[in-house]
């Protein structure tokens, strides 16, 4: 069974996990030039999704934060809404992920990003990517998230038969 976890962003990720947490792939966030601007390249998440029998997908819930420009807040709010209207399109059940809750989960509330990462690390031994100080940390926020995603689900007692 393949769970699905996005990092949305320009520089987010796309990490593959089976229920029992094992990985299976990942996909850092592809990108275009569309004028002075990178965005999301959603044909190539698409073709990418097409090769795996995903059963659930859980995203990052984001908003603007105190001190972000409108640009970048556009541009972020952006990519996660492409993100989340390729997923919708290709009818993978989502849930979307506070980065409170996922945090809160791994032991990582107050820390810094590079915290996610050295739990991923822990949680997630031997994926190279992950040794990455700017791509890992993507990496790993997916796997964390992906990581509650996959308990969350099996506290609701949506897995295995249910899904």
């Amino acid at each position: 069974m393949i769970l699905l976890a996005i990092d949305p962003g320009i520089s987010g990720c796309l990490a593959l996990i089976n229920d029992q947490n094992k990985y299976i792939g990942h996909l850092l966030m592809p990108s275009t030039k569309i004028g002075r601007r990178n965005r999301v390249n959603g044909a190539a998440i698409q073709r990418w999704l097409a090769d795996w029998d995903i059963v659930h997908c859980f995203l990052e819930a984001v908003h603007s934060m105190p001190g972000q420009g409108v640009a970048s807040s556009f541009s972020f709010g952006h990519s996660a809404g492409v993100v989340e209207g390729i997923v919708t399109g290709a009818q993978i059940p989502l849930t979307l992920v506070t980065p409170q809750a996922w945090k809160k989960w791994a032991g990582l509330s107050g820390q810094d990003k590079d915290a996610a990462r050295a739990r991923a690390i822990q949680l997630f031994p031997g994926i190279k990517d992950l040794d990455a100080k700017v791509k890992g940390q993507a990496l790993a926020d997916a796997l964390l998230i992906g990581a509650y995603g996959n308990h969350s689900l099996w506290r609701m007692k949506l897995l295995p038969n249910e899904l």
